[in-house]
Order: structure tokens, then C-alpha cells, then sequence
């Protein structure tokens, strides 16, 4: 399912001397199969936006409030994911919330139940069209706990509470994806672990991409993870997408990002620092294409003897 989304605006607190602009006309369209990263600093409405793809923060057309006749708006939102019409009031969004899933920051924080099973299959129960099987249920939760990496024997019975945080954190995401959604949405999926965890989260996510959702969508403010995994990023500021176009091109351009009052990659940094030394290299940004490129760099330059001059890879 395409994600397409044009003129998206929200107020929060609309109406109030606390009214506060969130979204300013987001214009945006996310491909089926993307594994696609979003970024910006702390108001810039990426996370209000992504709250936007299964109607937790609905769009203004699909209130219960909204009268087509009063509005004096004439552009109106488009927010149409695959065959459902965000913008509409009548939008199945029980249907859409089983299509597009959401994993928020700290996911983990959210366990509830008192087995690993009763909290994975509750997504399930909630968004059935039909109460499912007894059946049913234990094949859809053993194959949602499994494919994020856990025993299903093991851990099924258990507490979620008495698990390591890495352990909560693949059976919060598994409630997510037991409905066998088509686009997943992670804000900050890897906040809070150290580095190998953050490796094998992401490793996991890619295996979701391969094996269980067509589409991934990552909010994050690590612009190592967004050069590392991403084909396409958008940049947000203001309530608006400054810029939207691939890890490789964006990172070219660090002097924008950080007048954004953005980081950039470790890899960008070095390329940098490298260049104001007369050494150009091109990358792609990530760590093993990077790392290929000086290391082939400085044996062409010992195998010709260099004298370490100056060049270009």
C-alpha cells in the first residue's frame, strides 16, 4: 500500500490561547516496500505526523465535527493509504489500524497483560472483523512471537515483566504485528539500548521487511541508523517536509541538516574532516561502504608509494 498525503495540517489545542500549529501542510508519499526513515528535531511534527497513518490523530475531514458546508478550506487533505480514504469519516479505521501498525518509543512500557500470550493475541482479538479460534489465535500468536526471535514454548506463559527489557521489547512489537500488518510504523525503535541491542533491533526490523511487512516506516533522531538502514528519508521542520530523497544525497548536504539543528552520520563527520584535508571520498554513508573506501584509498596509495599527498576515492 502506497502511503500518499498531501496538504496534512493539525492544531493541537485548536481554539485556545494555547493553540499550537503541529502540522502546517505535510506533503508526502511513501512507497510500497520502503524501508523508509523520518526525521527532525523535538516539535518539528514528525511524530504528530506519523500519529496521522492509522488515525490516533485523525484528519480533520474524518471529525465527527466536521461540516463540508462551513468549511471555507478550499484545499482540502488528501491521506489515502492503499484503498483507505483517511480523510473520510465512514474510513474503516478499525481495518486500517490491522493494516498499519504502530510501535511506539519504549514499547515495553506498554505490556499489560499478565501472560506473553494474552498480550500478544489482544491486538488480534481487537481488530477481528470475526472472534477468531482458539486455534487460530495460538497459530497467530506462536508465529508473531517467533518471528521476532523468541521461544514460543519458553516464554508464552510467562510475565511480561519478568523478562529482560530486550525480551519485552520483541514481545511489544509482536502484539503489533500479530495482525499481519502491511505497514509498520517504529518511533525511535531503538531508544534506551546500547549498541548491540540497537543492532539486533534493527536486524529484526529488516527481517520483518523481508518476511512480514511490506512496508517499514522509522522515526529517528540516530542519523547512523537512518544512513545504515533507510532508502529514502524526510526531513521535517516546522510542521513541513523540508527535504525528502535518499540517506546518500541528504548526508551530502550536512550543512543543512545541521542549520536544522540536525546531527549527521559518524561517516558524514570524517568525510568532512577528511576533505578539509584535501582527501575527497565518496560514499554512500553507511559504516562498510565507508570503511571500504578509505581502506581502498590508502592501499592504492601504498602500493604506489605515495608520499601520503593528497587525493581522491
Amino acid at each position: 500500500m502506497d502511503i500518499i498525503a498531501k496538504n496534512i495540517t493539525h492544531t493541537y489545542n485548536e481554539g485556545s490561547p494555547f493553540s499550537s500549529a503541529a502540522l502546517k501542510g505535510v506533503d508526502l508519499t511513501i512507497r510500497e516496500g520502503e524501508f523508509f526513515g523520518i526525521i527532525g528535531h523535538t516539535g518539528s511534527g514528525k511524530s504528530t505526523f506519523v500519529q496521522h497513518l492509522n488515525a490516533l490523530i485523525r484528519v480533520y475531514t474524518a471529525e465527527k465535527k466536521y461540516n463540508p458546508k462551513k468549511d471555507k478550506n478550499t484545499e482540502k487533505p488528501v491521506l489515502q493509504i492503499g484503498e483507505f480514504d483517511l480523510t473520510d469519516k465512514k474510513c474503516d479505521f478499525n481495518a486500517l489500524r490491522a493494516k498499519v501498525g504502530m510501535v511506539f518509543q519504549y514499547p515495553e512500557y506498554q505490556l499489560f497483560a499478565e501472560t506473553v500470550f494474552e498480550d500478544v493475541v489482544f491486538g488480534l482479538r481487537n481488530f477481528a472483523k470475526e472472534k477468531p479460534t482458539k486455534e487460530a489465535e495460538e497459530a497467530a500468536v506462536q508465529q508473531a512471537i517467533e518471528i521476532v526471535g523468541l521461544d514460543y514454548a519458553d516464554v508464552k506463559d510467562k510475565s511480561p515483566f519478568d523478562l529482560s527489557g530486550g525480551q519485552k521489547r520483541r514481545v511489544a512489537i509482536a502484539g503489533v504485528i500479530v495482525t499481519h500488518p502491511e505497514i509498520l510504523v517504529l518511533d525511535e525503535p531503538a531508544a534506551g539500548l546500547d549498541p548491540i541491542g540497537k543492532r539486533e533491533i534493527m536486524e529484526l526490523l529488516h527481517k520483518l521487511h523481508r518476511d512480514w511487512c511490506r512496508t517499514i516506516i522509522v522515526v529517528s533522531h540516530d542519523m547512523d541508523e537512518i544512513s545504515e538502514n533507510c532508502s529514502r528519508v524526510a526531513v521535517f521542520s516546522e510542521g513541513k517536509v523540508f527535504k525528502c530523497c535518499t540517506p546518500q544525497e541528504l548526508f551530502r548536504h550536512s550543512e543543512e541538516l545541521e542549520a536544522l539543528g540536525l546531527d549527521i552520520p559518524l561517516t558524514a563527520k570524517v568525510q568532512r574532516a577528511l576533505a578539509e584535508r584535501g582527501v575527497e571520498i565518496e560514499t554512500d554513508f553507511t559504516r562498510d561502504d565507508f570503511i571500504a573506501k578509505v581502506s581502498a584509498l590508502f592501499r592504492k596509495k601504498t602500493d604506489k608509494g605515495d608520499d601520503g599527498s593528497c587525493g581522491k576515492m
